[in-house]
């Protein structure tokens, strides 16, 4: 069983990784056929994959950052949204689970 901490930790390290991946292929990604209009990717996400949107956050250049999934497969799939309205899959994966965990007490460090 994983201590708070190391949960944490990895929640920070995770955010991190897709951080730096976002910013590494949001322009290249445009580029590639991972990209189209956002009603396209939403409809092929829902029929093709069963997924829907479970959050949502604004990312730098005012890039609409969504984090797609469905609870019967498990799969997921993260995109950004640029002002344009070209929506590209940045990551895809599977064993999506919902967390609602609380953040410790302040000094609790367990």
């Amino acid at each position: 069983m994983m201590t708070r901490t190391i949960k944490i930790f990895n929640l920070v390290v995770l955010t991190a990784a897709a951080a730096m991946l976002l910013v590494a292929t949001t322009d290249v990604a445009a580029q590639g056929r991972n990209c189209g209009p956002r009603e396209a990717v939403v409809t092929r996400l829902s029929e093709g994959y069963g997924e829907t949107r479970q959050s949502m956050g604004l990312g730098s250049n005012n890039a609409v950052v969504e984090v797609f999934a469905s609870s019967k497969t498990g799969s997921w799939t993260i995109t950004v949204t640029q002002a344009n309205g070209l929506t590209c899959l940045v990551a895809s994966g599977q064993g999506f689970e919902k967390l609602a965990e609380a953040l410790p007490p302040e000094g609790d460090d367990v």
